[in-house]
């Protein structure tokens, strides 16, 4: 992917237009981390860029960034630009197409986001920042004051990078971090949802934690219980410890498996029926929330003589034919009974057996 968008804006620079590569990819490959997202920006304008590479379809977006795929990469090549003026603590009113690629750095969050790649494979840094790299440092570009007031998404951003970058933010970029965490609410709950995801899989994601606390932010995310929680690796096992799924956006699927996780944890998770109702999936992420041997609850998971209510030989209306009834409600308590009783090996799973137990019970 990389030698190929080094061929691509080759062909922008070959064309009369100024290319780099920019941001999280040239980050990531200083450090010597792993990343597959490339952003290309140019002098070429939006309308430029699509007669050049052959683009019937416009796949602008109103900030100037157009997905081109060259070889069948997805590249996003975004035109060098100025923001005018941001509105609601988040996105530009308007941005104005500018050749000046230094002014086109200006207006980024975090100088470790601005060094750049040339079509001859050069770090190129405009800024003289490539020091904070070095000394694994967030820091803003310019004035903290105004780039985190511009856009609140950078509070999260630069809590994010730290995390999993494993660097340190400056002081005074942090001081602004707190002095706005208030903007924090501004925000949609998806793209802060976004952004905790990503923390919460992080390796370093207790870093993560320690700074959300530490600069007061878990009241205005509205996760008030992250510093008691235990943040396991399961992205659904945090965030039903955290008890927002009321606020923040989830599948219904997501949310019955907090609610069955949330339940689990009140219950004896030793016990095979327990096993059994919740699920192996649901266990397993209460068994590590509990810091509990999985061993020993997979071996118990393994030893289950079913492992569903189909699994049972023997139908509702049989035991109703078998006790000479009409069928009814009843016919579902003595299932479940039954279940239990197999699930806990008090019964064996045959059909002359659950019949005979029947008899005797009912």
């Amino acid at each position: 992917m990389y030698n190929k968008a080094i061929e691509l804006i080759n062909i922008l620079n070959d064309n009369g237009y100024e290319s780099y590569i920019v941001g999280g990819f040239v980050r990531d490959k200083l450090i010597g981390k792993e990343s597959s997202d490339i952003d290309i920006c140019t002098s070429a304008t939006p309308k430029e860029i699509m007669e050049l590479f052959d683009i019937a379809t416009s796949t602008e977006n109103q900030y100037g960034a157009v997905t081109v795929i060259y070889k069948n990469y997805k590249y996003d090549v975004t035109t060098f630009r100025k923001e005018m003026k941001y509105e609601g603590n988040r996105k530009p009113v308007k941005i104005k197409y500018i050749k000046n690629f230094k002014k086109d750095l200006l207006r980024r969050d975090f100088t470790i986001n601005t060094l750049c790649i040339d079509k001859d494979e050069k770090v190129i840094d405009l800024l003289n920042v490539r020091k904070d790299l070095d000394n694994k440092l967030i820091r803003t570009v310019g004035n903290p004051r105004y780039r985190i007031y511009e856009d609140s998404l950078r509070i999260l951003r630069a809590i994010r990078f730290s995390a999993i970058l494993d660097f340190e933010i400056e002081e005074k970029t942090k001081y602004y971090l707190t002095k706005y965490s208030y903007l924090l609410k501004t925000l949609s709950y998806q793209r802060k949802k976004d952004e905790l995801n990503k923390m919460f899989l992080s390796l370093n994601k207790e870093k993560g934690r320690e700074l959300l606390v530490n600069l007061k932010l878990c009241k205005d995310l509205d996760i008030p219980k992250l510093k008691d929680i235990d943040l396991c690796d399961d992205l659904i096992g945090i965030w039903a410890q955290l008890e927002v799924d009321n606020i923040y956006p989830f599948t219904k699927l997501e949310k019955e498996q907090m609610s069955e996780i949330r339940a689990l944890m009140k219950e004896n998770i030793y016990d095979a029926y327990t096993i059994y109702k919740y699920g192996l999936y649901v266990t397993t992420v209460v068994t590590d929330i509990k810091n509990i041997d999985r061993k020993k609850i997979n071996n118990i998971y393994s030893k289950l003589p079913i492992l569903s209510s189909k699994d049972i030989k023997i139908k509702p209306i049989e035991i109703s034919k078998i006790l000479n009834r009409n069928p009814g409600s009843y016919l579902k308590d003595i299932m479940k009974d039954i279940e239990k009783e197999i699930v806990r090996n008090n019964l064996d799973n045959d059909y002359e057996k659950i019949k005979e137990y029947i008899i005797n019970k009912y």
